[in-house]
């Protein structure tokens, strides 16, 4: 070689590695090797998948061919879409991660605490999540339409529930004609069977383009129609089947990138669901004891508030209550109440996974679990108990123990042995074995590496 090539090719060195080096971590390539799908159906029951007529084919080949969970696996309380999300990638449960709602609670003295939805990740979640795991190791993440995770700063690519349209992925699929720019900008008001096409074009996407080590994905169709006509509905029925042709799409493009023989795909889900018959109206009853003052539905003043959860509500008190006057006025009057089954004291909060009051601003003072048949509601009005309204038949937030909460569980693909059939699943798990999976650690978590469902050795 010439001392000209010489020079040339160490400048090419130099300004390759300058390159690389520029790049932010977040950007750097991603490392061969393997890859974790989690596919999240909101609302898709356990037992759903041991129905021989519900037209699931793609998730009857995935159970065949991977390892299911007898009877479902169990979820975390409260039994709601956020906190089991969170509880699914950290591992840990919601007394330890902080979220108990769709959202951070907020309080005000003297009024009803509210959820805020949109605020940034690390202002919710107070735990180390495996997309934290894998991208400190350098691999790469993706999420589209996870959830609790705004602003997340390990996550790579995202489509958000509510996309930003001057976002890197959101921008590429305008570009690509899977979106218009129109509905880009109003796509939060846009229906949801619209929404999970497009959450799924986006995963598809990500997959294709980006290729990321861990995608989390989210379908809310499901959810949506069983809070409206309830579970084991035709309704229901129908966007299982729906929500089946979109896992088809997932593990088609797996096949067409070459992706498929390193990627482990796991279905999930966050809750099952209960029929709803007769609706519970707690703040009626805190209005007739003096603890609240309304007109209509505004209420103007608020000593202690109940905050539903559908199967389950917090009870706040949300001024100083020294003397105990305020919680002892609420305990009366909630006392008895047809549709509540039980009062639960925060001295018993840590048997059920929540937080103690000393311990977190996020938590009530007690927590009021509901009968079979019946969902509390934060609404006013005379009466205490109401039927349910059409629209309102379907609902969550139950017990963690009860039956119909459990969730789906598949695990297929790479690592996972075929034809396993595990008694006892639950959400605490998924992080530990997925990590084991991704070759990173997450330390202190509650769940555990589900051994019995990983083949002996990992390709």
């Amino acid at each position: 070689m010439t001392r000209r090539a010489l020079t040339l090719a160490t400048c090419a060195l130099l300004l390759a590695g300058a390159s690389r080096a520029a790049l932010p971590a977040s950007q750097t390539p991603a490392p061969p090797g393997h890859h974790v799908v989690i596919i999240s159906l909101d609302g898709f029951a356990g037992w759903a998948i041991d129905d021989p007529h519900l037209p699931v084919p793609t998730l009857r080949r995935l159970a065949a061919g991977g390892a299911t969970a007898r009877g479902g696996m169990r979820p975390v309380n409260p039994t709601v879409t956020w906190p089991n999300h969170t509880s699914m990638v950290s591992g840990v449960s919601s007394a330890r991660h902080g979220l108990l709602y769709n959202g951070l609670l907020v309080r005000a003295p003297g009024m009803p605490p509210r959820i805020e939805p949109w605020r940034d990740r690390n202002e919710m979640v107070r735990a180390r999540t495996l997309y934290d795991a894998a991208h400190e190791r350098g691999l790469t993440t993706a999420q589209v339409d996870w959830v609790a995770i705004q602003n997340a700063p390990t996550i790579t690519w995202e489509f958000p529930e509510r996309p930003d349209p001057g976002g890197q992925v959101a921008r590429e699929m305008v570009k690509a004609g899977l979106i218009s720019a129109e509905d880009l900008a109003a796509f939060h008001s846009r229906n949801v069977v619209w929404r999970d096409q497009i959450w799924t074009d986006a995963a598809i996407h990500i997959l294709r383009q980006h290729r990321p080590n861990l995608l989390m994905y989210h379908l809310l169709n499901l959810d949506s129609t069983q809070h409206r006509h309830g579970p084991r509905t035709p309704a229901a029925t129908s966007v299982m089947a729906l929500a089946d042709t979109h896992v088809a799409a997932i593990l088609r493009t797996l096949d067409e990138t070459g992706l498929a023989p390193r990627t482990t795909v796991v279905v999930v889900s966050d809750h099952g669901f209960k029929a709803v018959k007769r609706q519970v109206r707690p703040n009626v009853a805190l209005r007739a004891a003096g603890l609240l003052q309304a007109e209509a539905d505004k209420v103007s003043r608020a000593d202690a508030y109940v905050l539903s959860a559908g199967g389950s509500a917090m009870v706040y008190v949300t001024v100083p209550d020294r003397s105990g006057d305020v919680l002892r006025k609420a305990k009366q009057a909630l006392a008895g109440m047809e549709g509540i089954e039980g009062i639960v004291e925060p001295a018993e909060f840590a048997r059920h996974g929540l937080p103690h009051p000393d311990a977190s601003d996020q938590v009530g003072v007690l927590w009021l679990k509901a009968r079979d048949g019946y969902a509390f509601s934060n609404a006013l009005g005379e009466a205490t108990v109401v039927d349910a309204a059409e629209g309102s038949l379907g609902a969550h937030g139950y017990d963690a123990s009860d039956p119909d909460l459990r969730a789906l569980f598949i695990a297929s693909g790479r690592g996972i042995r075929p034809g396993v059939v595990v008694d006892a699943v639950s959400t605490l798990d998924l992080a530990p074995t997925l990590a084991r999976l991704l070759g990173v650690e997450l330390k202190q978590v509650e769940g555990r590496v589900l051994t019995e469902i990983l083949a002996d050795e990992l390709p």
